[in-house]
């Protein structure tokens, strides 16, 4: 990899795709340990328009304490960066350049990904891996996919999970210069044919090639096709430009006649189907699903039951212990009886540890104390208008409190972070027993437990993955969004933080939860449910005209005034409606967890590994621009009002 000295480094870079929580690991391929070793991978654009892999390390996060008290300060507990370019302005700023790595994509030879796509190396020589990262949160599925719209790749016979770089980003702009040469356009550019083949948005390089080999000079103009029509002229960059864009997102369509197809570019979603949603899971259909020694049969089917129509009342906490993982699907009715008592002995030994804590103890273990006393405050104020947390001495929030300061002691490199007590509380007041509260709890966070990571990477990448889905299902309101500095979906923190507690009564929200438990219809449906409440606010944030803080405000008061079965069948009709659409790309179907489309890619050899030179010293890279420091606060500000 080419290393530059810390003035040759380009001040502005555009980031293309960026991943939170990546680990640079050391040089024998295990972890490092070091905190600064954690940081984001992102494909960037340089100002002279080549393109870049960069991985930055983040900066040390500090918790500011004076913020802990403030009723919605979620941010400010999990922790905030400090600025590098504090203090020692000229030291922070070289130390914080030279920790930085870069890869040029044209110099990138090989990249593969390894452990389900968890960890992914980068090569510049075949024989050598320079650089090798772990991904803490999901897998670097994402990434790959972007890197390939940048790179034309192959894979090579050793392993399908290791791709040669065949043709750069240079490379791919030498070919559009070709086509600029080639006399295809007529006066009226808006009147090209094009003959394409079926798979052009997945070789969008080559396939261009090949459509454009297959042209004729035919112009459609009414009936007659006149000599002045064809006369043609050479096409400017901007028009390679604007198809490769095109290609790019996926926005072709064609209309096929006698002779040949002609393309526009479209975005059209099929229409969106309408979902009936079911009754309930009934005490009969559970237990005619149980065979004579208590197991559940056909688990599939009843997680199809509860995605149609969630699960009655009556039999709500018996069944939520199976979808959150307490009990085994195929455990019986003794086997319950041995887990119970289990279980039980599992979580007062766990409870006692810190119930039999010495205030000498406490005093010298401040990571402890600060956590206890967090929980304290948030427990005195969580949920204190529901009859069930209602009152002074009420023995629920004594529960509560012992709930989750065993969860501290359970998980203690988590701990306790402002915002599970809103996740608890729902499901101490439905299920009451202490202990099945406890490892209900302990599921339910597993599900959802990168929310409340420190580097914030999880939340981030949520927000993300929704605005990406936002811009494919309902483009006019991700730009009307994006216009008033809101495209970066922090108005919906709350939503994802503690999947809408905050937004539904108990009832809607025990349903809505129970629905998503199943992972039914697709990964993160969760995000749908965020698209389908948008949607229905479409109309009146685009005629209102809404900023910043007008959005924040309106979504904030949508709390206890949305129709839980109206967003659920709208969620699913868009999922059907996102997954019939002709134009669906590899990203979107990577959030969805939908298989990517394959693509013919040859066969190279790969590179051999040698680990003496996996973890490079290279140090080129770039500081944050203002524009980024801008983002940075602009998040803060979205967290802060919005919980």
């Amino acid at each position: 990899m080419s290393s530059s000295s810390v003035e040759e480094i380009p001040e502005m870079c555009k980031d293309l795709f960026t991943q939170d929580g990546v680990l640079l690991k050391m040089s024998n391929g295990r972890p490092n340990n070091d905190p600064n070793a954690v940081g984001m991978l992102c494909l960037v654009e340089n100002p002279n328009g080549t393109k870049s892999i960069e991985w930055r390390p983040n900066d040390l996060i500090t918790i500011d304490s004076d913020t802990q008290d403030q009723e919605w300060a979620v941010v400010n507990t999990i922790g905030r960066r400090q600025r590098t370019l504090s203090g020692n302005m000229t030291s922070d700023y070289a130390s914080a350049r030279a920790r930085i790595i870069r890869i040029p994509l044209e110099e990138l030879k090989f990249f593969r990904s390894s452990r389900d796509n968890i960890q992914i190396q980068f090569s510049s020589k075949q024989g050598v891996w320079q650089h090798t990262f772990h991904c803490q949160h999901g897998n670097a599925e994402a990434f790959i996919a972007n890197l390939r719209n940048h790179v034309i790749t192959a894979k090579t016979r050793r392993n399908r999970n290791t791709y040669m770089v065949v043709e750069t980003n240079a490379e791919a702009q030498v070919l559009n210069k070709s086509f600029a040469e080639l006399d295809i356009f007529s006066e009226n550019t808006t009147d090209v044919v094009w003959n394409l083949v079926s798979n052009f948005t997945e070789r969008p390089y080559a396939t261009t090639m090949e459509a454009f080999s297959k042209l004729t000079d035919i112009v459609y103009y009414g009936n007659e096709v006149t000599h002045e029509r064809r006369h043609r002229e050479q096409p400017t960059p901007e028009d390679i430009s604007d198809l490769t864009n095109a290609l790019d997102e996926n926005r072709i369509e064609t209309r096929k006649s006698d002779e040949y197809e002609v393309v526009t570019i479209e975005s059209i979603l099929p229409p969106r189907p309408h979902i009936h949603r079911n009754s309930p899971l009934s005490t009969e259909k559970w237990d005619g699903l149980r065979d004579s020694e208590g197991r559940i049969t056909e688990v599939d089917g009843v997680k199809q039951l509860i995605f149609r129509g969630g699960i009655a009342h009556t039999i709500r906490g018996v069944v939520w212990k199976y979808l959150l993982d307490y009990y085994p699907w195929n455990i019986t009715y003794s086997g319950i009886k041995n887990l119970t008592k289990k279980k039980t002995q599992e979580y007062y030994s766990m409870k006692l540890q810190w119930r039999s804590m010495t205030a000498g103890q406490e005093s010298r273990f401040s990571e402890y104390r600060d956590r206890k006393s967090l929980v304290e405050k948030d427990v005195n104020r969580t949920d204190r208008t529901h009859p069930f947390f209602a009152g002074d001495n009420n023995h629920n929030l004594v529960v509560l409190q012992d709930i989750l300061m065993t969860y501290v002691m359970y998980n203690f490199d988590l701990g306790y972070v402002q915002g599970m007590s809103d996740i608890l509380a729902p499901l101490l007041m439905l299920l009451v027993n202490e202990v099945d509260t406890f490892w209900c709890f302990v599921g339910f966070m597993e599900k959802i437990s990168t929310n409340f990571d420190m580097d914030q990477a999880g939340m981030k990448q949520q927000l993300v993955n929704l605005q990406q889905l936002l811009t494919f299902t309902c483009p006019e309101l991700a730009k009307h969004l994006d216009s008033k500095d809101s495209g970066n979906m922090y108005f919906c923190f709350r939503w994802l933080l503690v999947w809408f507690k905050r937004e539904f009564s108990y009832p809607d929200i025990m349903r809505l939860w129970e629905v998503l438990w199943t992972g039914l219809p697709c990964r993160n449906f969760h995000l749908l449910i965020c698209v389908a409440i948008l949607d229905d606010q479409k109309d009146l944030l685009i005629s209102k005209d809404y900023g910043f803080t007008e959005i924040l405000k309106h979504v904030n008061e949508l709390s206890m005034c949305l129709d839980i079965d109206r967003i659920l069948s709208t969620a699913e009709g868009i999922y059907h409606q996102t997954i019939s659409a002709p134009h669906l790309s590899d990203n979107i179907r990577l959030i969805l967890g939908i298989p990517t489309v394959s693509r013919p890619d040859g066969e190279y050899p790969e590179p051999e590994q040698n680990t003496e030179a996996q973890n490079g010293t290279q140090t080129d890279g770039n500081v944050k621009s203002d524009e980024a420091d801008l983002e940075e606060v602009m998040y803060q500000i979205g967290l802060d009002m919005n919980f």
